[in-house]
């Protein structure tokens, strides 16, 4: 028996979405990060881009476990000397959601060209609200807190 290799042409894209509201953060990251690769497929090829699309809404409506909101900190740098700047948790998730999201997700993606065209597929909302409609996408359940 062969080993499978997906082509490019083989390769069939889905768009799914995520309710994230009450859910924890790294939680819904992890199956998130699932699908953006494809692993959820029988067609999962580790050095092609199978994974589908990913719509993530109520992204305000997020939850860390724990202490998160109050001991875990962002790190972001301006470029110039003494530019570092650190967030909370709960800061952000509160100012900007989404960017919560997107860093946990990005973080278990493959540190790579690969990984980039992955999280180029995540579109993630604060609200229920989204513009892909058109698209037609289909409910991911995630059966978790």
């Amino acid at each position: 028996m062969d080993t499978f290799m997906a082509k490019t042409a083989e390769i069939d894209r889905k768009w799914y979405i995520v309710d994230a509201a009450g859910k924890a953060v790294g939680r819904v990251a992890a199956e998130v990060a699932k699908v953006l690769r494809g692993k959820h497929k029988p067609t999962f090829t580790p050095h092609m881009d199978t994974g589908d699309h990913v719509i993530v809404i109520n992204a305000s409506q997020l939850v860390f476990t724990g202490n998160k909101a109050t001991q875990k900190t962002y790190f972001r740098h301006s470029g110039y000397q003494s530019g570092g700047k650190f967030t909370v948790a709960g800061k952000l998730l509160a100012s900007r959601p989404e960017r919560v999201m997107e860093m946990a997700v990005k973080g278990m993606l493959p540190k790579n060209r690969l990984g980039a065209d992955m999280y180029r597929k995540l579109k993630v909302y604060a609200g229920a609200e989204h513009p892909h409609a058109a698209q037609q996408p289909e409910i991911l359940e995630i059966n978790v807190r």
